[in-house]
């Protein structure tokens, strides 16, 4: 399955300054001159890990900002961020949103027209950042030196890639390389007499920063170890002699090159072994294995709560006390192997810890090269991982911020014991699945329910009941992205299953048969769906009851589809129904009654009474604020809804205010091609029509059109109500307007353990 980028997007400013940058300075000097004339050339800062080629661009994205430039930072992970960000970078630039729609639609490439607009723009610094991996850049396999990818010359302003990779080969012959090299001794020794002003002098701290190999990353970890007030050496001195002893037998020279990769890992991981060394002796045996734990997670922000005594005694074979764990922790931070990261608005995070890359590299691979029973460690942590999701569950709305920071660690243990049947991991996966999904970050949730229905099929077998719960779930996944046809296609495969092992009439086969009918609801085949309804409305209220919650939902399903069909009475009274029961059952600001309100006021809207719509949109939308948020996608779509309702009143300027903020939210979190965000930008069409604008309406419903055509179809009903709309502005007349249907019926449906 495709992968679906994730919904959270990374910020583009370059990071914060590092302040001032020892021996740069001839390497800044020939960046500035081709910032200032690129002349088809770019910039490629490469080197071994830890000497500096960030910081180097870093310095050069503030001489850039300083001179009024644009500058727009993109951290290298994967071909589809990477296009994001790209893309991101030519909109702030001024991509017109016609030729991003021309590569949507694959009329044009769109590495081509993000660097036509980069082309046309003067006076910007783009960075991308680690990309220690260019043949995986992309887009699909050319190589970097053909400039037919993401990365190449050209324009008006300046690319510069950082890397590890030093082979011109791989650059091409328009790169400008910069090898960045260690740095000279007297230059290491003035960052070490910077950060340790008392440790000695400069003439010791020059020889420490021989002996260190120049290494930048080798160097300022040194230099926070003799900071520490409890360091056992003290002095560069003291230092040199421990490094010396430690050193000399391993690497065999007086002198290491730090420009040699091995040695130089090998040098910045004894730099801080030391660091250990010197933990352990000042009382804090827990340092170095809470160190490999960490190291054993993603390369992402950390839960400070993770770290349990319980978790750790399971690692170490021997009892933790809590009190050592939290110490381990602090000397690892005093020591600067660990840091806190810091937030959007520029605190620090705290209760969250980060490993330096390099450092959690280097010892994730010393671990579980040297270590007699690595995985005892990943043991221990997929079980802690594992109770910290069904904690998440418990909690549900109220820890959807642990759920997100548990999603990569999730994903990184279930790629350690990929080859394990762990079902209890795959239960975690969900669960934190669900949590994102409640959450709204739908892209994020897609990729746990793929990774949860892969461990599930290969432990349970591809027709058990939690395989086929997984794939249900895995449908749904899909369904809210707006991948109807192949939602539709998972659930025909779990209904034929489910109704073959438990019959007709089982629960879980009545709950597949419901989730295939609002897919087939969403690819437009209204009818079917509405007849799936009823026949599954008679058959729950006769096994379930009544007033059982999936009784609810599909009384909620038929209204929504025959609201479709345009039978608004009864779908009106199937919605005053459904949302008495969801009163009784869950209380009056529950999500689902809070949707049940939402389409009861889309109904009493298609019966044309704005007013009494309004107000309910009103009252919904204020409450799903308080309970999920302003940003969360549920919100946004009761904000469309009031939109409209206030449309229909002959209140223009409201509409079409709340649908720009609607556009450009789901835009963010969903993406531009998302059913719901083309939706939103038909509404805002409708409303900026009413006003009178109606070449931006024909502009608005032209991409609209094309859009639903590639994604939903030429025949859906969207689609057609597109094509409608689009002849009616072009003749500056009446529109027919899209509704919200939902809140997606399927989005009660979610997982029910069989």
């Amino acid at each position: 399955m495709g992968r679906v980028p994730v919904t959270g997007m990374a910020s583009l400013r370059a990071p914060q300054s590092a302040g001032v940058v020892r021996g740069r300075e001839s390497e800044l000097v020939s960046l500035r001159r081709l910032l200032a004339r690129p002349q088809g050339r770019y910039a490629v800062t490469c080197g071994v890990g830890g000497i500096g080629k960030t910081t180097l661009a870093s310095a050069l994205a503030d001489v850039a900002r300083a001179e009024g430039r644009s500058v727009f930072w993109i951290r290298w992970r994967d071909p589809e961020e990477l296009a994001e960000q790209m893309t991101r970078a030519a909109v702030a630039c001024g991509l017109p949103e016609a030729r991003l729609e021309e590569a949507r639609a694959g009329r044009a490439g769109l590495p081509d027209v993000v660097w036509e607009q980069l082309e046309r723009t003067a006076s910007w610094l783009l960075v991308i950042d680690n990309v220690d991996t260019p043949q995986a850049v992309g887009p699909g396999g050319e190589e970097v030196a053909s400039y037919r990818g993401w990365i190449r010359p050209g324009g008006r302003g300046l690319l510069l890639v950082t890397s590890r990779n030093t082979d011109p080969g791989v650059w091409g012959t328009r790169a400008v390389l910069h090898r960045v090299a260690p740095l000279e001794p007297a230059t290491g020794g003035q960052v070490l007499c910077d950060a340790a002003p008392h440790a000695g002098t400069a003439e010791e701290a020059r020889a420490l920063a021989q002996r260190l190999g120049g290494l930048p990353l080798a160097l300022h970890a040194v230099a926070r170890y003799l900071a520490a007030p409890g360091s056992r050496h003290r002095t560069f001195t003291a230092y040199t002699t421990a490094l010396d002893t430690q050193l000399g037998t391993l690497l065999g020279a007086t002198q290491p090159r730090a420009s040699d990769p091995d040695v130089g890992r090998t040098l910045v991981r004894h730099t801080w072994e030391l660091s250990l060394d010197q933990l352990e002796a000042d009382g804090y045996p827990l340092a170095r294995p809470v160190l490999r734990l960490l190291s054993l997670l993603a390369p992402a922000p950390v839960p400070v709560s993770l770290l349990t005594p319980e978790m750790v005694t399971e690692a170490i074979g021997r009892p933790a006390g809590v009190i050592e764990v939290e110490a381990g922790l602090n000397g690892l931070h005093t020591y600067g192997l660990v840091d806190v990261p810091t937030r959007h608005d520029g605190h620090l995070a705290l209760g969250l810890v980060v490993l330096h890359p390099l450092v959690r590299e280097i010892t994730a691979h010393a671990h579980t090269t040297e270590s007699t029973d690595p995985n005892r460690y990943l043991r221990a942590l997929t079980g802690r991982l594992i109770q910290t999701a069904q904690g998440v569950m418990r909690a549900r709305t109220a820890d959807w911020d642990t759920a997100r920071l548990l999603a990569p660690h999730l994903l990184i243990a279930a790629a350690h014991t990929a080859n394990e049947n762990n079902r209890h991991l795959a239960d975690a996966v969900d669960h934190i699945s669900q949590s994102l999904t409640e959450a709204g970050d739908y892209g994020s949730a897609l990729r746990l329910r793929q990774v949860a229905h892969e461990i599930t099929a290969r432990s349970s077998g591809r027709d058990h009941p939690d395989t086929l719960n997984s794939r249900n779930n895995l449908a749904l996944a899909l369904d809210v992205l707006g991948h109807h046809q192949e939602a539709a296609d998972l659930h025909q495969q779990v209904l034929t299953a489910r109704g073959r092992i438990l019959g007709p009439d089982h629960p879980d086969t009545l709950l597949s048969r419901s989730n295939l009918a609002n897919a087939l609801d969403h690819l437009g085949r209204h009818q079917e769906a509405a007849d799936h309804h009823r026949q599954i409305l008679a058959a729950r209220e006769r096994v379930l009851g009544a007033d059982d919650i999936y009784t609810l939902h599909s009384v909620n399903n038929l209204g929504l589809a025959l609201g479709y069909l345009g039978q608004h009475q009864e779908a009106a009274a199937l919605h005053r129904e459904a949302l008495a029961g969801y009163e009784h059952v869950l209380g009056v600001e529950h999500p689902d009654t809070l949707n049940s309100r939402n389409n009861l006021a889309l109904a009493l809207d298609d019966l044309s009474h704005h007013q009494e719509a309004a107000d309910l949109h009103r009252q919904v939308l204020g409450a799903y604020e308080r309970v999920l948020g302003p940003e969360h996608p549920d919100t946004l779509h009761s904000r469309d809804n009031l939109g409209l309702a206030l449309d229909h009143l002959g209140r223009h300027n409201e509409a079409a205010d709340l649908h720009q903020h609607v556009v450009t939210s789901l835009e963010r979190i969903l993406g531009p091609d998302h059913p719901s965000t083309l939706t939103s930008r038909n509404n805002l069409g409708l409303a900026l029509d009413h006003l009178g604008q109606h070449d931006e309406a024909a502009d608005l419903h032209q991409h609209v059109l094309t859009t639903r055509e590639r994604v939903l179809g030429p025949d859906h009903p969207h689609t057609l109500q597109s094509r409608n709309n689009l002849a009616a502005a072009l003749r500056a007349s009446r529109r027919t307007s899209t509704w919200w249907r939902a809140g997606r019926g399927h989005r009660f449906l979610s997982a029910r353990r069989s």
